[in-house]
């Protein structure tokens, strides 16, 4: 198939072939139904359907506030659309509108810990849909309303919050006006204004253009000082053809053109069309104006170009490759989870304005020393900082602590938290800092793009994930195999362009010479022949590869579709030798709800000495602290502070004790049985352990036990992996399990462009 891009897709460095291939691998789509619940036996079955059930049943037939205690009502959004006006894209249908409505929910998910699903109406009538959605009720806990065409947007949603009793919120509208706000108010805090004495300038009169000015409005913008514009120009009383939404925000005035409302304008807010907005007319705007460019994917003015003519503006657009994004995922995960928390009967003017004012407030503090190394959030309040990131943790407790609490004084809350501090931890508590962490790694890998060898390029998992390096801005892959079979390959993955990538072929390279030179000068003294030397560079790939990093041709090496992990390391380390003074090791790294744990060494070393055991405690904890974890470290046996006794303790209890000499500045225990660092039950059995919680860095004995360990959860277990990541060698190298699916491989190969683990 052709590759049509389409702009939103050249803003995110991704092509059409590679979003489809996306959606389409492991299983379709990108939602799936897990039971909470154990469903392995007969009795299972029977509690969680037929004859269990008649007793939650006839309790919330009781009382209906039971349904809160009893399903997952209380935790459930739904998302619904019609496809009327799907992202940028026009009214292309519900059917066609699901995988933006799953990606939602996906977000819900990823953000809140939110279960949310999909839905999408096939109909464009607002009675049916607003019928179809009141009807629905009983099952969900809150409506999020997505991708609907104004106006009847603002029928549906006015309808639906008259009618239910639960929180409705349109989110293009309100989720956009959220964000805007608060970096409104951040922006007239560092100006130095007041919004009451603000004038702006709106370009846009469409669903998220007129929320958004209705709630700055709210906030204490005067009706008077705001002028609204479509394409025909400002909205005045007595035009000609305005509707009754937009008419309620006409104002007087003389000017009949954008141009001759922004002269001496504080603000300019856009959601209406690339290029809408000229550097000339930006001059004409008061000191330190305020440009909030939200068009998407391309703004009304570009901020180098209205930079260029104002130096003193702060700006703000839709991008993530500028400054200061306004991007919905900063409120609707956790509006919704405080609205949820306190089963709020509606999403109110005071809800998103406490919404606004948390929003704004957390990016005016001090980023904490551990968020800033975890989430490489490192910009202080400013004019390029007015917005937190979007991945922020610091948001969950923030925002929805924020929300619920206006739900409980603007009298929607129908139960109230009583304890905000241990709500605060509970809402920490839901989410599992790694996933935040490993998408500030990919925008670290896109802000610093390095040149990665892929070393079997002829193998397909291999080669897409090569075509998602590129095409995703992580870097430039460098392609090793026969240069004909990989461009062959390209061709039928649709690339396009199959010549403008690197191929490196051992067989026809000028650089075999130098490479051969080279490691003949390093393994000469190991047994190895001019003649050795001379076949491994021409028919070993992983060989190949690894010089063509020891000499610079590359930055960092992937491999291991081919290979065992052993095997494959052998070969690496006939070029590359671990940094010094330290010791290449593996790490498996096990992802799951709300915690990873760091199991360590799974790949290199058979049976550790109480140096290399502490050695690598250490290393793995830096690793987990680098992932936005605490380490807590636990030092595994067979045996449980000396019970049962044994002959292979020592080692690890002089590790311990090396540890103790050393203050490493993180908790550790040892030795100890899995279900003593794992288990809170069986931890109480210890008070005196020094570990605090559960641990989250696995330290194992021996490689036997290790390997098997990490193996068995892998297959066995409901946790994602991420490994096994090779530790300590003195240039990038991971080596991906012969198994490994295009996803796996990319993302080891982005961790090793990154710098995060290696």
């Amino acid at each position: 198939m052709a590759d049509e891009t389409s702009p939103n897709e050249k803003q995110a460095g991704f092509t059409a072939r590679e979003a489809l291939f996306y959606h389409e691998t492991i299983r379709p789509g990108k939602i799936e139904i897990i039971a909470s619940k154990p469903m392995a036996t007969q009795r299972d079955l029977s509690l969680a359907y037929s004859p269990g059930v008649a007793a939650p049943v006839e309790a919330i037939a009781a009382n209906p506030a039971d349904a809160a205690k009893y399903t997952a009502r209380s935790n459930l959004v739904a998302v619904i659309s019609n496809g009327t006006a799907i992202l940028g894209l026009g009214n292309l249908g519900a059917l066609a509108s699901k995988p933006v409505m799953e990606g939602k929910a996906v977000l819900f998910k990823r953000f809140a810990d939110v279960d949310s699903i999909d839905i999408e109406l096939d109909t464009e009538d607002p009675d049916k849909f607003i019928e179809a959605v009141a009807l629905m009720e009983p099952s969900f806990g809150g409506i999020n309303l997505e991708d609907i065409a104004a106006p009847e947007c603002f029928i549906i949603e006015q309808a639906l919050r008259e009618r239910m009793n639960i929180p409705v919120m349109h989110d293009d509208q309100h989720g956009t006006a959220i964000i805007a706000a608060a970096g409104l108010i951040n922006a007239a805090h560092l100006t130095g204004r007041d919004l009451k004495d603000c004038r702006m300038v709106v370009n846009g009169a469409g669903a998220s253009a007129l929320a958004c000015t209705a709630l700055i409005k709210a906030l204490g913008i005067r009706h008077e000082n705001v002028i609204v514009c479509d394409r025909k120009g400002p909205i005045y009383p007595g035009r000609e053809n305005v509707d009754q939404w937009k008419s309620a925000h006409a104002v007087p005035t003389e000017a009949r053109s954008l141009e001759e409302a922004l002269e001496g304008a504080d603000i300019f807010l856009g959601l209406s069309a690339a290029g809408a907005l000229k550097p000339e007319w930006v001059e004409k705007m008061a000191d330190n104006p305020i440009i909030f460019a939200m068009a998407n994917p391309v703004p009304e003015i570009m901020p180098d170009e209205a930079k260029a003519v104002r130096p003193d503006a702060i700006i703000a657009t839709g991008r993530s490759d500028y400054p200061n994004q306004v991007n919905n995922v900063l409120g609707f995960p956790f509006i919704f989870r405080g609205a949820l928390d306190v089963r709020a009967t509606a999403i109110n003017e005071e809800m998103k304005i406490a919404a606004a004012n948390a929003i704004a407030e957390l990016a005016r503090e001090r980023v904490p020393e551990e968020v800033a190394a975890a989430y490489g959030i490192n910009h202080q309040f400013g004019q390029d900082y007015i917005i937190p990131a979007p991945f922020d943790p610091r948001l969950m407790e923030v925002v929805s602590s924020a929300v619920a609490k206006a739900a409980m004084d603007s009298g929607v809350a129908q139960d109230r938290i009583e304890d905000f501090d241990a709500y605060r931890t509970s809402l920490k508590a839901r989410l599992n800092p790694t996933t935040s962490v490993l998408t500030r790694v990919y925008e670290d890998a896109k802000a610093n793009p390095k040149r990665v060898v892929f070393a079997e390029a002829e193998e397909e998992v291999m080669l897409r994930a090569a075509i998602q390096f590129r095409d995703f801005g992580y870097g430039e892959p460098v392609l090793v195999g026969r240069t004909e079979k990989v461009k062959a390959k390209l061709r039928e993955l649709a690339v396009d362009d199959p010549e403008s990538y690197i191929i490196e072929n051992s067989k026809t390279s000028d650089k075999v010479p130098q490479m051969a030179e080279y490691l003949y000068k390093r393994l000469q003294r190991r047994g190895f022949t001019e003649r050795d030397v001379g076949r491994m560079v021409n028919q070993e790939r992983n060989v190949f590869s690894a010089l063509l990093v020891a000499l610079g041709h590359g930055d960092a090496m992937i491999s291991g579709m081919t290979r065992t992990f052993a095997q494959t390391a052998r070969e690496v380390n006939l070029v590359l030798d671990p940094k010094p003074d330290a010791l290449s090791f593996g790490i498996h790294m096990m992802i799951g709800k709300h915690h990873t744990t760091f199991m360590a060494d799974t790949t290199i070393n058979e049976r550790p000495s109480a140096e290399d055991l502490a050695f690598i405690a250490k290393e793995t904890a830096a690793v987990a602290r680098r992932m936005g974890h605490e380490p807590r470290v636990a030092f595994l046996s067979y045996s449980t502070f000396g019970n049962p006794s044994g002959k292979w303790l020592e080692n690890i209890r002089d590790a311990v004790a090396i540890l103790d000499a050393e203050d490493p500045g993180f908790e550790y225990e040892g030795e100890m049985a899995p279900d003593a660092a794992l288990n809170p039950k069986v931890m109480e059995l210890y008070p005196f352990s020094r570990l605090s919680a559960p641990a989250n860095v696995l330290i194992m004995p021996g490689l036997q036990s290790a390997n098997l360990s990490a193996k068995l959860l892998r297959e066995l277990g409901g946790d994602a992996t991420i490994g096994p990541m090779l530790i300590g060698m003195e240039k990038p190298v991971q080596i991906a399990p012969m198994t490994a699916l295009a996803p796996d491989v990319l993302t080891l190969a982005v961790l090793a462009a990154a710098g995060v683990v290696g």
